[in-house]
C-alpha cells in the first residue's frame, strides 16, 4: 500500500473506509477505521417530509438524497478529520432497498472512485445492520446468530464468519417494521410507527387483545405478519361496527407482543437447534424496548450473549456500512465502476 498522509496519530497500518448508505430515506456518509472505529457518522433524515404522506415516496427520497448526498461526505470527512488522500477503500450500499435512491449513492461512490483511484466495495444493507454490531461490542466475533428487523426486512440470520452468511428464516410477506407502520395508521398513530407503538404501548395492557402468532408451516424459521395486521384491522372493525370505545394503547401494547412472541420463540428454536452462544439484534425494530426486553429474557434462561446497537446505529446510517466495507475490503472484494443498485439483492449474492 503507498504511503499516505497521515493525521492525528494515524498508524500506516489503518485501513480508512469513507461509507455511504442512501437505501431509503436517510442520507448517511460516515468514516471508518479498521472496522471497529467510527470517526463519523453524519445522517441526513427525510422522516419529516414523509410524515406528511404517511410513509416513505420514493421519488420525494431520491430527489433529497440528491440534494444532500455531497453535503454529508463532506461534513463527514470533514468531522473525521480526514481528506479524500487518506481514504483507502470506499463502501456504498447497492442493495437491496429504493432503486432510485441506492442509485444516487452508487453513482456518487463510483464518481469518487473514479476521480481518486480509490477502491470501490459494494456493501449488502442487511449485511450492514448486522456488522452494526461490532461498533460497540469489540469483543463480538462470528460465529453467531442474528435477527434482522427492519421496516423492509425481518431475517433470520447465522453469521459464520465476517461475510458469510446463511439465512435460517425470512419472512414470508410483510416485513415486522412494515407490519408496526400499518397497524400505527390503522389506530391512528401515524408514520412511523414503530417508535410511536412502543411509546404508546407503555401505557396499554399486552394481554388485552389476544392477537394470533402465525407460523409457517414449510419454514421453521420463517415469519408472517401479514395475518396479524389483518387480525388488528377485523378487531379494529368488529370494536367500531358494535359501538365500542377503542383502547389504543390496549392494542398497541397487544400487537406488539404479538410480534415480539415470534421473533423471540424462532430466535431461541434457532439458537437451541445450531448451538450457538451469542446472539445479535439488529435493523431499526432492535431499537423496540419491548423486543429488547424479552430477548434479554430469553437469553438470560438460556445463558446466550445477547447483542444490539445504540439506537442510531439500529436505523439506517453509513458506520454499519463502513464497517461491512472494512471486512469486504480486506478479504480482497472489489466492486469497480460496473456495480449497479440491486433493488432485490439477497443476502449472500454478490
Amino acid at each position: 500500500m503507498e504511503a499516505k498522509e497521515l493525521r492525528d496519530g494515524q498508524s500506516t497500518e489503518d485501513i480508512l473506509v469513507l461509507a455511504i448508505e442512501s437505501s431509503c430515506d436517510e442520507t448517511a456518509a460516515s468514516v471508518v477505521r479498521n472496522g471497529r472505529e467510527v470517526m463519523s457518522n453524519i445522517i441526513s433524515s427525510q422522516i419529516d417530509i414523509h410524515t406528511l404522506y404517511g410513509g416513505v415516496v420514493p421519488e420525494i427520497a431520491s430527489r433529497k438524497h440528491i440534494e444532500k448526498i455531497n453535503q454529508v461526505i463532506e461534513q463527514a470527512l470533514k468531522e473525521a478529520k480526514v481528506s479524500l488522500d487518506n481514504i483507502d477503500a470506499i463502501a456504498v450500499t447497492y442493495g437491496p432497498g429504493l432503486v432510485g435512491a441506492l442509485l444516487v449513492g452508487v453513482a456518487e461512490a463510483k464518481a469518487i472512485s473514479f476521480a481518486t483511484g480509490i477502491p470501490l466495495v459494494g456493501v449488502h444493507h442487511i449485511e450492514g445492520h448486522i456488522c452494526a454490531n461490532y461498533i460497540e461490542h469489540k469483543e463480538l466475533e462470528p460465529p453467531f446468530v442474528s435477527l434482522v428487523v427492519s421496516g423492509g426486512h425481518t431475517h433470520l440470520v447465522k453469521v459464520a464468519d465476517y461475510g458469510v452468511y446463511e439465512i435460517l428464516g425470512r419472512t414470508r410477506d410483510d416485513a415486522a417494521g412494515e407490519a408496526f407502520d400499518k397497524v400505527a395508521r390503522a389506530i391512528g398513530l401515524g408514520y412511523p410507527g414503530g417508535p410511536k407503538i412502543d411509546k404508546v404501548s407503555k401505557e396499554g395492557n399486552a394481554e388485552a387483545v389476544e392477537f394470533p402468532r402465525a407460523r409457517v408451516r414449510d419454514g421453521e424459521y420463517d415469519f408472517s405478519f401479514s395475518g396479524l395486521k389483518s387480525a388488528v384491522l377485523n378487531y379494529l372493525n368488529s370494536e367500531k361496527m358494535a359501538g365500542r370505545e377503542i383502547a389504543v394503547a390496549d392494542v398497541a401494547a397487544s400487537f406488539q407482543k404479538a410480534v415480539t412472541d415470534v421473533l423471540v420463540e424462532h430466535s431461541m428454536n434457532a439458537l437451541d437447534a445450531y448451538g450457538f452462544k451469542k446472539f445479535a439484534l439488529a435493523g431499526g425494530v432492535a431499537s423496540n424496548s419491548a423486543l429488547r426486553s424479552a430477548m434479554k429474557e430469553a437469553c438470560e434462561k438460556k445463558g446466550i450473549e445477547l447483542y444490539y446497537p445504540s439506537p442510531v446505529f439500529c436505523t439506517d446510517n453509513a458506520a454499519m456500512i463502513g464497517v461491512a466495507g472494512y471486512y469486504e475490503y480486506i478479504k480482497g472484494v472489489r466492486s469497480g465502476l460496473t456495480l449497479n443498485a440491486v433493488p432485490n439483492l439477497r443476502l449472500g449474492d454478490r
